[in-house]
């Protein structure tokens, strides 16, 4: 009897990450599920059969021993303006555990001149994996995921309010499980994958209002897209919770979908052609969320219509943040002339392509012939 190889997985508690222990699990894997802290999350994916490792993937001893005996990983970085740091400790640690395989999570928007420190961060991730000499490396690149649209759950529920900035930008909304689907599919069997990048998406490309019909059918009861400055959605998101490093790049992100660039190369067969089943639908995909709101975030609660109340005198009193100015005081290395990705010909030209953005010295002698057939 063949000994199935250990798969690594990182922020193993998050939206990927636990979907894709669990899947890992189903499939006969032993998997150790490196978390940030022992809560539980981590207790839950412990008592499904998951080793767990607690530690800090910005501390490079930490790495250096959850990979002891380790034979694969997928790494997912959490989204932070460290991200090329942390990724990069990632890639020093593989070669030195010589790692046969990584899957590496990236974005579906990273170019070189990207306004997002993050983004260009993948960017730079998504190249220099290329070169690591004895690690084979598969990218996943989703583009907007499907839980974004329900982070003002309680406002859609209680007032019939889907208020987001994305005009009627289309999107094909992946779910946690179709985007885990894939990393753990190219894990299971990597040889055939290797080199290669995949953006799982939904099955459809869909709009704001196609969010709040699909929505109200769920919820039971009519939902009214209405796309808002970013600055309203940003004073909703501050007395949310959200911490202002997630919205200083969010709202580009928003831009870029008001703008049309996740409908460029979208949708894919990707989750199809990896796991052999089809992307899950949005109307799918919110029922299950809505039935258990920890999906979209672990503190998120539909709650009274009293509290929705509460909340919504709370976000009026909340004072919108200078994005710029924050990360200005940071001294992120902010370009004078930035692009999205909309406005980048070398993104818009692999989009359409459905291809992650890689420059072509790093790009494998198998995706070049793939390119020129």
């Amino acid at each position: 009897m063949s000994i199935r190889p250990k798969i690594l997985v990182t922020s193993a508690a998050g939206h990927t990450g636990a979907a894709a222990v669990s899947q890992l699990l189903s499939m006969g894997f032993p998997v150790r599920a490196f978390v940030r802290r022992r809560d539980a999350r981590a207790t839950a994916l412990e008592q499904a059969g998951a080793e767990i490792f607690v530690g800090d993937l910005f501390d490079y001893r930490d790495l250096r021993d959850a990979m002891v005996g380790v034979q694969r990983a997928y790494h997912c970085p959490p989204f932070s303006p460290s991200v090329l740091h942390g990724t990069m400790l990632f890639a020093v640690a593989a070669e030195e555990a010589k790692l046969e395989v990584v899957a590496l999570m990236s974005q579906w928007n990273p170019h070189a001149t990207h306004p997002s420190i993050v983004t260009r961060g993948h960017w730079l991730s998504n190249q220099i994996y290329r070169w690591m000499p004895s690690v084979d490396v598969i990218h996943i690149n989703p583009g907007l995921f499907a839980f974004i649209y329900l982070f003002g759950l309680p406002a859609m529920a209680h007032f019939g309010i889907f208020m987001a900035p994305f005009g009627e930008g289309l999107n094909a909304p992946p779910s946690n499980e179709d985007i885990a689907r894939v990393a753990t599919g190219v894990l299971s069997d990597p040889a055939p994958h290797i080199g290669k990048s995949y953006r799982p998406t939904g099955p459809h490309l869909i709009s704001p209002q196609d969010i709040a019909g699909t929505l109200g059918k769920v919820l039971g009861r009519k939902v009214a897209y209405k796309d808002v400055p970013f600055k309203t959605f940003s004073k909703a998101a501050i007395a949310q919770g959200l911490p202002l490093s997630d919205l200083a790049h969010f709202r580009y992100y928003a831009e870029e979908l008001r703008n049309g660039a996740f409908a460029i190369g979208g949708p894919t067969d990707h989750v199809l052609e990896v796991s052999g089943r089809a992307p899950e639908d949005f109307e799918s995909i919110a029922r299950r969320y809505t039935q258990d709101p920890s999906l979209i975030h672990p503190a998120l609660k539909i709650g009274s219509k009293l509290e929705a109340i509460a909340f919504l005198f709370k976000m009026l009193a909340t004072r919108p943040a200078d994005l710029d100015a924050w990360e200005r005081a940071r001294g992120y290395p902010l370009l004078n002339d930035p692009a999205l990705a909309q406005d980048s010909p070398e993104w818009r030209a692999t989009a359409a392509r459905k291809k992650l953005n890689l420059l072509p010295g790093t790009q494998p002698a198998m995706l070049d012939l793939e390119t020129v057939a």
